[in-house]
């Protein structure tokens, strides 16, 4: 009997170490053993059905008596009984897209990232089972010295997610907007502010989400900010 890579993963996760990264679709499927610490953030796809174009795809139901191939059958199985679905699910490895087309099975359930494999190999993404991403692991039975270090590993991965999603920014403002700049910059606690040479003006430092950041940056040069300066940041401690 062949062992997938994802298996083997988990288990030397399992046997080995104490603390990993892996997929959450992979987690779900080979393992109930582990327990998520954090989503991660990256890596996302999602595990989908997809059906060949003309097959008539209403709903799940759609699929009662059909024959799925797939890699996640323990997933896709909890789904169908969740509906009230019997279908005929054959687990395969590698290539689950083309079983359709070479007369193994009348569905797929499968990884998506763009969907691009799916329609090009003639198939429609019909129904989203599963949301995945990678997590950080750990087994259940840590001891107080490894919990110590679990912690400060996540200490640092928050550290670094921090900065990746903030900007910090620096720029010049007239001393009668620095209370209206500084609604608009709140800071992670409130803006530094540093009296230029030319009287009458600050240097104003703060950070801005990455997501807000095009609309702040209007706002900011309509009450008179100039000198506009962003900065990535490497690392975060809030």
């Amino acid at each position: 009997m062949m062992i997938s890579p994802a298996t083997l993963q988990i288990k030397w996760l399992m046997l080995v170490s104490w603390v990993g990264i892996v997929g959450e679709n992979v987690l779900l499927e080979k393992t109930d053993s582990l327990k998520v610490v954090k989503k991660l953030g990256f890596s996302k796809c999602r595990l989908s059905i997809a059906v060949p174009k003309e097959f008539n795809y209403k709903n799940v139901q759609s699929l009662q008596g059909r024959s799925i191939a797939t890699s996640y059958p323990k997933i896709l199985s909890s789904f169908l009984n969740k509906n009230g679905v019997s279908a005929d699910i054959h687990e395969i490895s590698g290539s689950v897209e083309i079983a359709p087309s070479i007369g193994l099975a009348e569905a797929v359930c499968d990884i998506v990232s763009t969907g691009s494999t799916l329609l090009g190999n003639g198939l429609l993404e019909v129904d989203i089972i599963l949301r995945s991403e990678a997590v950080l692991v750990a087994r259940p039975d840590l001891t107080g010295h490894q919990l110590k270090i679990l912690d400060q590993l996540l200490f640092r991965i928050n550290a670094v997610q921090a900065a990746n999603s903030n900007k910090y920014i620096l720029l010049n403002v007239p001393n009668e907007a620095i209370s209206k700049i500084i609604e608009l910059l709140p800071g992670m606690r409130s803006p530094t502010v540093v009296p230029l040479a030319q009287e009458g003006w600050s240097s104003l430092h703060s950070v801005v989400k990455e997501d807000d950041f095009w609309e702040v940056i209007e706002n900011l040069r309509e009450v008179g900010a100039e000198g506009i300066l962003v900065i990535p940041i490497e690392k975060m401690v809030l």
